[in-house]
């Protein structure tokens, strides 16, 4: 049997040029045509590489020296790297960053979507694109008898201790920061997952960006929590934004974060958090958008795309917590918003109820099976907005839409490659994409959004 040969081999040391970013935020060098993909390498940079595996088809490197930079890069430490595990691109300039997502778009829309004609716009970026999230789950270990908090390190279990994040909203850094430091001076044990002993998991903290509302999540391998009411006199009186104190207890051998069974330990249930004009309840399991500043400019855009006059039915498939629907309702003469999660449903309910929002109902139930049940009844909608998981649209949705022919569909997505998928199956079905706008919601990142506008041929 012939034995494939590769143009290097394991543990070479050469000279590369880097050509292109991968989706996950890689440099993508080429030796005689076969790929090798290096971390924290930018496009246009002349390096010397390491090679650390060569399959078949492409291989692996590691950065050994720069010799030529691209204009691009941003100096940060190896620490900081290791530090930031999330952050594939904090080594690029922001305005790298938006270019090379407004290329990772304009690429996939060619090649998997096949569409010539749709306009793709610039990304749109953010004024100050750091310390964004509002919501963190930050691992808890123990090193060298000390209580640590912070970040796995990238493809591993070790914590990286870490007080503050580029992306982290720093009263968030600031509350994981005193409950490590309030449950590491009683003398209370982190949880250690080899031997499966210790109390306190994970530090979960999620924060109201407009009200300035906080919550804190203790996630424990035990039901009790020694000097409990300690811990919580301790936080309110260090941390007085905090509105609500949360266990969730976690007693398996798991990399889930969250356990089922959650209890109020004080406060509400609930903090709030506004996007424009609409309110939001966040409970400790809600999923709730991690940069509410650019939700703004996504959801606005999404309702731009829409048209609403005021005499539509709109359907939202996958609405979760109601987020797009309530913002479709201020403009739509009736929204149906579609979401398989049972909690999300009655989230969203009560976000509907908060806002005094009569004209938007929810049901519980897989969007494909729900809206074709709707159709099959005789009923249509007259635009259908979707914001699917990365995985994008199930295809009996698709086809449901494809047969109901409502005017406009406006698409929103996290994933560029199986929007791209979907939005081909559209278009063949009747539809054109007319415009597709990238809004940046996670810089540092390789991901970004985008917003597509379709309307019936």
């Amino acid at each position: 049997m012939k034995k494939t040969t590769t143009p290097v081999n394991k543990n070479d040391i050469i000279e590369v040029l880097f050509e292109d970013l991968t989706h996950e935020g890689a440099g993508v060098a080429k030796v005689d045509g076969y790929p090798i993909f290096v971390q924290n390498a930018l496009p246009g940079e002349k390096a010397k590489i390491k090679v650390l595996k060569a399959n078949k088809g492409y291989g692996f490197g590691r950065l050994m020296e720069i010799i030529e930079n691209s204009p691009y890069r941003v100096e940060i430490s190896t620490e900081d790297y290791n530090k930031y595990g999330g952050c594939q691109l904090q080594h690029m300039s922001y305005e790298g960053q938006l270019e090379f997502k407004e290329k990772q778009v304009r690429d996939v829309m060619t090649r998997i979507g096949k569409l010539e004609d749709a306009t793709v716009y610039p990304v749109i970026g953010m004024e100050n694109p750091t310390h964004y999230r509002n919501k963190a789950q930050v691992p808890v270990g123990e090193k060298d008898g000390k209580m640590i908090a912070g970040f796995f390190k990238p493809r591993t279990h070790e914590i990286v201790e870490t007080k503050e994040s580029i992306i982290q909203n720093e009263v968030i850094s600031e509350a994981v920061q005193v409950v490590k430091e309030v449950f590491s001076n009683l003398g209370i044990p982190a949880y250690n997952e080899q031997t499966h002993k210790g109390v306190l998991r994970h530090i979960m903290a999620r924060y109201g960006k407009q009200t300035g509302e906080l919550m804190i999540v203790l996630v424990t391998r035990t039901s009790s929590i020694p000097f409990i009411e300690t811990i919580v006199k301790e936080i309110t009186d260090r941390l007085p934004q905090v509105k609500s104190i949360v266990q969730n207890v976690n007693t398996k051998k798991t990399n889930v974060i969250l356990g089922d069974k959650m209890t109020l330990l004080w406060g509400n249930e609930v903090i709030y958090d506004r996007i424009g004009d609409v309110k939001f309840a966040i409970s400790a399991k809600s999923f709730y958008q991690i940069n509410p500043d650019q939700t703004k400019v996504l959801y606005d855009k999404a309702l731009e795309y829409a048209g609403l006059t005021g005499e539509e039915t709109v359907i939202d498939a996958y609405c979760g917590i109601g987020t797009i629907s309530l913002f479709l309702a201020q403009k739509a003469k009736k929204v149906i918003g579609v979401e398989v999660v049972e909690e999300a449903i009655e989230d969203a309910r009560r976000n509907a109820e908060l806002n005094e929002i009569a004209n938007a109902e929810f049901v519980v139930g897989d969007a494909g099976n729900v809206i074709a049940e709707y159709y099959q009844k005789g009923n249509t909608a007259d635009v259908i907005v979707m914001d699917p998981p990365r995985k994008g649209c199930e295809e009996s949705l698709l086809n449901t839409i494809i047969e109901m022919k409502p005017k406009k569909v406006v698409y929103v997505s996290c994933n560029p490659g199986t929007l791209a998928r979907d939005l081909h199956i559209l278009e063949e079905g009747g539809y054109q994409a007319i415009k597709i706008q990238p809004v940046d919601m996670f810089p540092m990142t390789t991901h970004v959004e985008n917003v597509v506008l379709l309307e019936l041929k």
